[in-house]
């Protein structure tokens, strides 16, 4: 079952940190094998998509981080939308 989460820390020397799910409760470590594909690095803030495990009775962590899409989308709206806006000036 996929999660989402906001990614709370992230330290690229250690190539570990945390994300805090949306649905509330602890922040969960993740390592960067945890990462489903290569992506680029996460950024305190961004918003990632996740699965859960835990081992043995440990805290759960977090893994097959995922990158959202989110973040792509609203710059291709904001793309749009100053495409439109220059077009009203244009047509006036």
């Amino acid at each position: 079952m996929t999660h989402f989460g906001t990614i709370k820390s992230y330290d690229s020397g250690k190539g570990s940190g945390t994300i805090a799910p949306e649905k509330g409760g602890e922040p969960l470590f993740f390592g960067k094998d945890d990462f489903q594909q290569k992506a680029a690095e996460p950024k305190q803030g961004q918003r990632w998509g996740y699965e859960t495990r835990q081992l043995d009775g440990s805290k759960p962590t977090a893994t097959n981080l995922r990158q959202q899409e989110q973040e792509k989308g609203q710059k291709q709206q904001q793309g749009e939308e100053g495409g439109k806006s220059a077009a009203r000036t244009q047509a006036h």
